[in-house]
């Protein structure tokens, strides 16, 4: 099985750790994986700032890159909707503008990527039908469902069975667990004071568990709830799931 690894921005630029954890994790289990050096955002900036006509080279650019790969894996729940949801309603978007070549165009490279397209845990329990990847992690860890994932996407347990499935692992579980953190995107950035708000509230509600790490699905949201933690004096570590699942002896990357 041969799968082309979507990185994504932030992983690529901030926590590129979590793109490594993703191929040692995918090919301990068997599976080759690909980095296309010619995949790039996938314009979920522009889409959620209203710049939907310059998202539409970017929808192009990543179905090209991914184009000869059987699946395509991220380690994101938010480009993985980005793919899946909003990909769509550009295409539908551009045709209800009366733009038939360009919807045309946009549509097929949809069809073509966004049924491929599948976030870390949907992969390993979807299709590889795996819920013990091996791993090793005897760390007490909370879970925050990012709400791309838990809205969007519908991972719903996933990501859960396969933290359980951890050897050593002792799961926390979360206060509010499905409340947004705040970050959201441009959201942080255009409304700042709400989103730092959220965001406290949900490093409140990671502290009380008592757990030394919280993970999730996401790194942005990792990003901005571990900066918040640090900033109030918090001990707990903000870890992405794959870098869990990718553990065998046990160690905090």
């Amino acid at each position: 099985m041969r799968v082309g690894l979507f990185v994504t921005c932030v992983n690529d630029t901030l926590r590129p750790q979590t793109g490594r954890a993703v191929v040692t994790l995918l090919e301990r289990l068997g599976v080759r994986v690909d980095f296309p050096p010619a995949q790039s955002c996938c314009g979920q900036p522009l889409y959620n700032t209203g710049y939907r006509h310059g998202t539409e080279p970017l929808l192009l650019r990543t179905a090209a890159a991914f184009a000869d790969h059987e699946y395509v894996v991220t380690p994101s729940a938010s480009c993985a909707a980005m793919v899946r949801d909003a990909y769509p309603r550009i295409a539908a978007r551009a045709a209800a503008e009366g733009r038939p070549a360009d919807a045309a165009r946009l549509r097929a490279a949809v069809e073509r990527l966004a049924p491929r397209t599948y976030e870390l845990t949907e992969f390993l329990v979807d299709v590889l039908g795996v819920v013990d990847v091996g791993a090793r992690f005897p760390h007490t860890v909370t879970y925050h469902p990012t709400c791309h994932g838990l809205r969007a996407l519908g991972l719903r347990d996933r990501p859960r069975r396969l933290l359980e499935h951890v050897e050593g692992l002792e799961l926390r579980e979360l206060e509010g667990a499905d409340e947004c953190c705040g970050f959201g995107g441009t959201f942080a950035v255009k409304n700042a004071a709400v989103s730092a708000a959220m965001g406290a509230d949900k490093a409140r509600a990671i502290d009380r568990t008592g757990a030394a790490t919280v993970c999730a699905a996401d790194n942005s949201c990792l990003l901005h709830i571990g900066g918040t933690l640090a900033r109030d004096g918090s001990p707990v570590r903000a870890l992405h799931l794959a870098e869990i699942l990718a553990s065998t002896d046990g160690v905090v990357p």
